[in-house]
């Protein structure tokens, strides 16, 4: 083979220990990169060549070579942020975004993600993350997409059909003749007030108005009477009955009557002026006792409720992608889809965080959270797994290398030099 082949095995040193350094100066100037996996080099012996000895043939090196840089993906620690839309993945999965030219996929672990002002949820380099719509129901229908939420549309109204009640009535009130309903104030010894909403979303106030009853034909009883303005219902304006009943309490303040406490107590049917196609039935249940407190009232609720625009956009910890509307409507509009590969390793770096599939990982398995791809995590991001101790371990051991390398050149050097010396 001859002395010169040592040089060239010193040379093969160089350069492989050089590309190694490389990959450790990448893998430090990340260490602040956010979802960044680094990589390592692993060297191979070149193929031998044959010498033929006394005791045979035998084979001498030829120096070594770069075998493959490849990524280590072992998780990341976690940084808490105040930005809902940053997201971390615990787990082998990946984020999909897609390039907005070129419509490719690209594969990434950094999820600082934004809402841009055309509502696509964007990497900072403006690539698109891709999930998958809901319909009204929260179920995913379609296929995978860019998600990108209306800012501007209008959740649909809901027109109340449930009014729940939770009072006090004062076991102390007075009698005061029975009510009225031309002079409600003063018949009435407690009232209560609430807005419900026709299914055009078009709030009308609802008084319940409570009356105790003759304490000597019905002393544990109180009158309940439900009304509306007249006005709405095409009526003369003041208040229009629209529902009554009576609640029934024991000795210790208790309701007992079967009535309200089984099902709801039917309010009447209602047709507003302004949505006169439409009629609402609208049901009351009371959860009501008797003590010696003042009248008041505990808890109140409906369900129904106006439009409502989008106030603001959230997500959590499932990949949904929320839309929280002005009416208290909160609404999920896409989840965020994950993919994961047999291979992680074999993924082909693209830069700004992303990584390409190939032939060396295998296609990508795309699913959401909960279908064992990996676990989301918001206000949080996944920071580099490099660890800077072992990376300057391998800088010192590859710097040795190197410097032996070159070694090996100058040693050679030194007997070329010796051997063309025998001619004098």
């Amino acid at each position: 083979m001859g002395i010169l082949a040592s040089l060239y095995s010193g040379v093969s040193g160089l350069a492989t220990n050089g590309n190694a350094m490389s990959v450790i100066g990448n893998n430090i100037a990340n260490n602040n990169t956010i979802g960044f996996k680094g990589g390592r080099t692993l060297f191979s012996d070149l193929l031998s060549s044959g010498v033929s000895g006394s005791g045979g043939t035998s084979q001498v090196g030829r120096g070594v070579g770069l075998s493959i840089i490849d990524n280590r993906f072992s998780q990341g620690t976690f940084e808490s942020t105040e930005t809902n839309s940053d997201l971390a993945i615990e787990g082998e999965g990946f984020f999909i975004v897609k390039e907005p030219i070129t419509n490719g996929s690209l594969y990434t672990r950094a999820g600082a993600f934004r809402f841009n002002a055309g509502g696509f949820l964007t990497s900072p380099e403006g690539y698109n993350v891709q999930g998958y719509k809901l319909n009204d129901a929260g179920e995913i229908s379609g296929d995978l997409t860019n998600i990108q939420v209306d800012t501007t549309s209008l959740s649909a109204p809901k027109a109340s059909t449930n009014v729940k009640l939770a009072t006090n009535l004062d076991a102390g009130a007075s009698y005061l003749g029975g009510f009225n309903i031309a002079d409600p104030a003063n018949t009435a010894n407690y009232a209560n007030s609430l807005n419900i909403y026709d299914s055009l979303g078009n709030a009308h106030l609802l008084t319940v108005y409570f009356s105790k009853m003759d304490p000597a034909t019905n002393p544990l009883e109180w009158e309940w009477n439900a009304t509306v303005d007249g006005a709405q219902i095409g009526a003369a304006a003041g208040p229009v009955q629209v529902g009554s009943g009576s609640l029934t309490f024991d000795i210790n303040g208790k309701m007992t009557a079967a009535n309200p406490l089984t099902q709801p107590t039917n309010a009447g049917a209602l047709t507003w002026n302004n949505n006169s196609d439409q009629t609402q039935l609208l049901n009351l249940g009371f959860s009501t006792t008797q003590y010696s407190n003042a009248s008041l009232v505990i808890s109140q609720s409906q369900d129904g409720y106006t439009t409502g625009s989008v106030a603001q956009l959230s997500i959590d910890n499932e990949g949904y992608v929320l839309g929280n509307y002005s009416n208290g409507q909160p609404r999920k509009l896409y989840q965020i889809a994950l993919a994961k590969f047999s291979n992680p390793g074999g993924l082909d770096k693209a830069g700004s965080n992303m990584f390409a599939s190939g032939s060396g990982s295998g296609d990508a398995i795309v699913g959401t959270v909960g279908s064992g791809i990996g676990k989301i995590f918001t206000n949080s991001l996944e920071q580099s797994n490099v660890d800077l101790a072992a990376e300057f371990v391998s800088m010192i051991t590859t710097q040795r290398g190197f410097q032996a390398s070159s070694k090996i050149i100058t040693t050679t050097d030194e007997m070329l030099s010796e051997l063309i010396n025998l001619k004098r």
